[in-house]
C-alpha cells in the first residue's frame, strides 16, 4: 500500500458518499410530496406500514433519511408512534436493495452482457444518460431524472475505485494478522458500530465491506458481525436527530435502536450457537459483494419476521425508557427535521396552511353570526382564533422561507409561493373577523337595529359572503381550480351589491330614515365585507396563476374579466341571478 492507494481509497470513498447523497436526493425529489401522503394514509395497519417503510426506503436508499423524516413526522402530531414502527422495520428490509446494487462489482464472467453490468463499464453508460437528461431537457423531473443516473454513476465508480485502492492489501502480511483480530464476533460488531456511527450511514459501510472483500481476505465469519454491527451503528443518525423532540419523537428513535439492538443479539447468538453444534463449512470462506448483500439481506429480513409480532412490546419498551415525567409532550408546529425532505416539508405546509384558512374562514363565520344574535363566548372565541392566526402566519411563514432556500421542484417552488401569499390573507380576514365581532358589541352595546329594509339588504350581502368563503376555502383545500375560477366572478357581484348597498343607505341617510350612528356600523361591516371578499379574490387568482404559471395579478384580472371569458361571464350572471336586493 502506497500513499497513493491511501489517496484513491478516500477520494472513492467521497465520491461515494457524494453519489449516493446525490441519488437519495433527486429520487426524493422526484416521489414529491406523494410520500407524506402515503406514510399518513397507509400506516394505518402495520403490515401495510411494514410494505411501505420497505418500498419508500428501497426508492429514497436512505433508511436513515426515513427515520429522520418519521421522527419529524411524529414530533409535529402528524403520526402516532404506533404508525411509525412498522415504518422503521421496513426501511431496515428497503436498504439492503443498495448492497445488491453493489455487489454488481464482484461479478465474473466473460459474457458481453454481463461485462456491461461492472461498475466501470455501467456507470460510463449511466454516466452518460444522466448527463445528456441533464443538458437537453427543460423539465426539472426529467433533470431529477438525469441527476439520479450521474448520482449512481459516481456512487458505482467511487466502490470501483475503493476496490483498485484496496487490492494490494491482499498480498500484505500485516494486513492480514490484523484480519485475525476481526475474528473474534465481538470486535467484528464493534467495528461495525464504529464505522457505520461515523460515517453515518449503513449502506455507504456495507460498500466499504464489499469492496474490501474484493481482495479475498475477508471471510464470512468476519463479515457476519462486521454486518450486524453497521445496523446498530446505523441508529446514531435516529438518536442524533430525537435531540429536542417531543418524547413521542424520541421514542421513535428509541424502538429504532431497540429494533436493531434485540435482533443482533438474537441472530448473532443463534448463528454462532449453531456454528457450535453444526460447524458451518462457509465460515472460514472468502466472502464476496453478492455474499455480503446475502448477509445484509438476510440479517434484515430475519430480524423484521422474529420482532414484527413484538411491534406493541417494542413500543411499551420505548415508553418505559422515555417517560413523559408529568410532561405534555406537546409537538412542534412543522418540525425543522421535514426540511431534509423539502417535498415533504411543502406538501405538509400546504396542509397548515388549509387548516389555517379553516380556522380564519370558521371566525368570519362566527363574526357574521354575532351581528343577528350577539354572544361574548364567541367574541372571545373569535379573538383567540385571530391570535391563533397571528402564530400560524408566523411560523409558517418563516418555515415556508427556510424551504424556499431548499433545491425544490417547479410544482414545489410554485406551491410554496402559494402558501406564502395564502397565509397573509387568511390572516387578514381574521382581523376582519375582529373588526365585524366589534361592530357587532356596539351594536349590542347601544342596543340598536337596523331598518327593515337595511336588514333585508345586509342578509343578502351576508349570504353572499358566506357562500364566497366556502368557495375560497374549498377551492384552495382542494385544489381545485375550476371552484377557483368561479371566486371571483362572485367577488364581483358582492362589489356591486355592497355598492347599492351603500348607495341605498346614503339615500336613506339624507331621507332622514336613518340615524348617523347606524350609518357608520353599517359602513363598518360592509367596508370588512369588502375586504373578506377582495382577500378570498386574491387567494383564488393565486391558485389559478400558479397552475397557469402567471404571476402578474392584475394583468390576470383584467384579461379575466375583460377579455370576454364565458366562464366568468356564465359564474357572473348566475351569482348577479341569485344574490338580488330587494325593491326600495
Amino acid at each position: 500500500m502506497t500513499i497513493f492507494n491511501f489517496i484513491s481509497l478516500f477520494g472513492g470513498l467521497a465520491l461515494f458518499l457524494f453519489g449516493m447523497n446525490t441519488m437519495s436526493g433527486n429520487l426524493e425529489k422526484t416521489a414529491g410530496g406523494k410520500l407524506e401522503k402515503i406514510l399518513k394514509v397507509m400506516t394505518d395497519k402495520p403490515i401495510k406500514a411494514l410494505l411501505l417503510g420497505t418500498a419508500i426506503t428501497a426508492t429514497i436508499q436512505s433508511s436513515s433519511a426515513v427515520t429522520v423524516m418519521l421522527v419529524g413526522l411524529v414530533n409535529s402530531g402528524i403520526m402516532q408512534l404506533g404508525q411509525a414502527i412498522g415504518v422503521i422495520m421496513g426501511s431496515n428490509i428497503g436498504t439492503t436493495i443498495t448492497a445488491w446494487i453493489l455487489s454488481l462489482a464482484g461479478i465474473e464472467s466473460d459474457n458481453l452482457f454481463i461485462q456491461l453490468l461492472k461498475p466501470t463499464a455501467l456507470s460510463a453508460i449511466i454516466a452518460f444518460i444522466g448527463i445528456l437528461l441533464i443538458m437537453t431537457s427543460k423539465k426539472n423531473r426529467t433533470k431529477d431524472i438525469g441527476g439520479i443516473c450521474l448520482g449512481f454513476a459516481i456512487l458505482m465508480f467511487g466502490m470501483d475505485m475503493m476496490s483498485d485502492a484496496m487490492s494490494p492489501l491482499s498480498e500484505m502480511e500485516s494486513f492480514r494478522n490484523l484480519l485475525v483480530m476481526f475474528e473474534n464476533p465481538l470486535l467484528g460488531l464493534l467495528l461495525g458500530i464504529v464505522l457505520t456511527a461515523v460515517i453515518q450511514s449503513s449502506s455507504a459501510t456495507v460498500g466499504i465491506l464489499q469492496a474490501l472483500s474484493l481482495t479475498g481476505a475477508i471471510s464470512y465469519g468476519m463479515a457476519i458481525p462486521i454486518i450486524m454491527g453497521q445496523n446498530i451503528g446505523t441508529c446514531i443518525t435516529a438518536v442524533l436527530s430525537s435531540i429536542g423532540v417531543s418524547k413521542n419523537a424520541k421514542r421513535v428513535s428509541a424502538v429504532h435502536v431497540y429494533f436493531n439492538i434485540i435482533g443482533t443479539a438474537i441472530l448473532l447468538t443463534g448463528f454462532y450457537v449453531s456454528n457450535l453444534i453444526f460447524k458451518f463449512a462457509f465460515v472460514e470462506t472468502s466472502v464476496d459483494p453478492a455474499g455480503v448483500a446475502i448477509i445484509h439481506s438476510i440479517f434484515n429480513i430475519a430480524t423484521t419476521v422474529i420482532l414484527f409480532p413484538f411491534s406493541k412490546l417494542l413500543e411499551k419498551l420505548a415508553r418505559k425508557t422515555v417517560k413523559d415525567k408529568n410532561a405534555t409532550g406537546k409537538s412542534a408546529f412543522i418540525d425543522d427535521r421535514l426540511l431534509n425532505s423539502p417535498s415533504l416539508a411543502v406538501s405538509e405546509s400546504k396542509n397548515y396552511t388549509v387548516k389555517m384558512g379553516q380556522v380564519a374562514i370558521d371566525a368570519l363565520l362566527d363574526s357574521i353570526s354575532l351581528v343577528e344574535k350577539f354572544d361574548t363566548k364567541t367574541v372571545d372565541r373569535i379573538i383567540e382564533s385571530e391570535q391563533k392566526l397571528d402564530d400560524y402566519e408566523d411560523k409558517l411563514g418563516t418555515f415556508l422561507v427556510k424551504v424556499s432556500s431548499h433545491n425544490l421542484t417547479d410544482d414545489d417552488a410554485n406551491t410554496v409561493s402559494t402558501l406564502l401569499h395564502a397565509i397573509g390573507d387568511f390572516e387578514r380576514i381574521g382581523d376582519h373577523a375582529v373588526n365585524i365581532a366589534k361592530a357587532a358589541q356596539e351594536i349590542s352595546d347601544k342596543n340598536i337595529s337596523f331598518s327593515d329594509n337595511a336588514t333585508a339588504e345586509l342578509k343578502v350581502a351576508t349570504n353572499a359572503i358566506r357562500e364566497i368563503l366556502e368557495l375560497t376555502e374549498k377551492a384552495f383545500a382542494e385544489n381545485d381550480f375550476a371552484l377557483a375560477m368561479r371566486v371571483e366572478p362572485l367577488e364581483q357581484v358582492v362589489d356591486d351589491l355592497l355598492a347599492e348597498i351603500k348607495s341605498r343607505h346614503i339615500a336613506r341617510l339624507t331621507g332622514g330614515k336613518c340615524t348617523i350612528e347606524l350609518g357608520f356600523v353599517l359602513s363598518d361591516l360592509l367596508t370588512n365585507y369588502e375586504r373578506v371578499s377582495d382577500h378570498c379574490s386574491n387567494i383564488a387568482v393565486c391558485l389559478i396563476q400558479i397552475s397557469k404559471s402567471v404571476f402578474d395579478t392584475h394583468e390576470y384580472l383584467n384579461d379575466y374579466k375583460s377579455s370576454g371569458s364565458e366562464t366568468f361571464t356564465t359564474s357572473f350572471e348566475e351569482y348577479k341571478d341569485k344574490y338580488i336586493l330587494p325593491q326600495k
